[in-house]
Formats: C-alpha cells, sequence, structure tokens
C-alpha cells in the first residue's frame, strides 16, 4: 500500500510537463510507435505518449499507481498496464523504453537483470529515454526518507554508467548536478544523469 507521501507525489505530478529529453527521444522513433513506460507513477507520460500515436505498455510496483491509471486509461485499449516490479515485468518488444526518475528505485542487485531484459526489448534503432541517480543526490545520502518513500536506491557513477550503453549510440548524456526542489517543494540537491540514446 502507497504511503501518505508516494500518493502526494502521485498528484502533484499527475498532470506535470514531460521533460524535454522524452520530447526528443519521441522524435526520433520511427515506425511502429511502441513504447514501455518503466515506473510509470500517475500517467503523465503515458497521456504524453498517446497523444503522439504511440501504444504504451506500461507498470509499477505500486498498486496505487497501476490503479489510477486504470481509472484515467481504463477506456484506452493502447494502454496495456501491470502491476509489476523492474524484475518481474515481462518486457514486450518496443521501439522506445522511457525510465524517467524510476530506475533510481531499481534493487542494485538486479539492475544487471533488468537492463539486459530493457536491452533486448529495445529493437535495432529502438530509443532509451531515462534518468540515473548520480552519488551526489540528497536521495543517495541520509537525509532520503526510505520509509515514506521506496526503500532502493540505485546509485550509480558516470564511470559505471557509461560501458551499459556500449551497444548504442548516444544522442544526449546530460548530467545535472544543481540545487532544487522536490515536487512537494522541498530543498533537494539533485545529481542526474539523463541519456537518450539509440540501440544498434
Amino acid at each position: 500500500m502507497a504511503t501518505e507521501e508516494i500518493e502526494e507525489y502521485y498528484d502533484l505530478t499527475e498532470n506535470r510537463e514531460v521533460r524535454d529529453d522524452l520530447e526528443y527521444a519521441v522524435g526520433l522513433v520511427g515506425e511502429p510507435k511502441i513504447a514501455i513506460d518503466c515506473g510509470c507513477g500517475a500517467g503523465s507520460d503515458i497521456a504524453f505518449l498517446r497523444a503522439k500515436g504511440f501504444v504504451v505498455y506500461a507498470f509499477d510496483v505500486e498498486l496505487e499507481s497501476v490503479e489510477r491509471c486504470r481509472r484515467r486509461f481504463g477506456g484506452d485499449d493502447k494502454v496495456i498496464l501491470a502491476h509489476a516490479s523492474f524484475s518481474s515485468y515481462t518486457y514486450p518488444a518496443a521501439s522506445l523504453v522511457c525510465a524517467d526518475a524510476s530506475l533510481f528505485f531499481c534493487p542494485e542487485q538486479e539492475f544487471d537483470h533488468v537492463w539486459f531484459m530493457i536491452n533486448e526489448s529495445l529493437s535495432r534503432g529502438g530509443i532509451f529515454s531515462g534518468s540515473f541517480l548520480g552519488p551526489n543526490d540528497t536521495m543517495a545520502g541520509p537525509a532520503y526518507d526510505r520509509e515514506a518513500f521506496w526503500p532502493e536506491v540505485l546509485v550509480v557513477t558516470e564511470e559505471q554508467l557509461r560501458p551499459r550503453f556500449d551497444r548504442f549510440e548516444i544522442m544526449r548524456w546530460t548530467e545535472h548536478d544543481l540545487d532544487g526542489k522536490t515536487a512537494q517543494g522541498k530543498p533537494h540537491h539533485w545529481h542526474i544523469y539523463s541519456v537518450v540514446a539509440r540501440k544498434q
């Protein structure tokens, strides 16, 4: 069951604007337009992808997320939802995999397997658009509330992350290392690697 903090996060992000990287990534995708939204939250990226003509497969480990998206997209047979974790999800063949601020919460011991499945699901020429948590982020330290949010946090350095994209052409690679605020308006230091890459 989602905590009060997670439900508030969903309320605040349900209609948020999509990130520039996803808009850019969508412009790189050819036919067929089939996307996987990893950790779909309240469904803002699903709504954007559907508006761009994608069939969207989406999953989340939180049942609250999936139920919200079922209410929101229940009449749309081109949104296929699943209640699953990164490692338990069955990844369909796709031309786009979106993992915006979700792989932050993939258990470290599962990441090799999850990354393999993401790679296998992407067709040749398919696009990955996602972000990874760097070591300077508030969530990587003791100030992150693991009881209120998700207990597993995957932290990577650039040196650890670069080899993951050996089979990709990097289209965008942006390191964000700056002070800001969370969706709830709380001070936060962000350290995020945002990546858009094409599978070779």
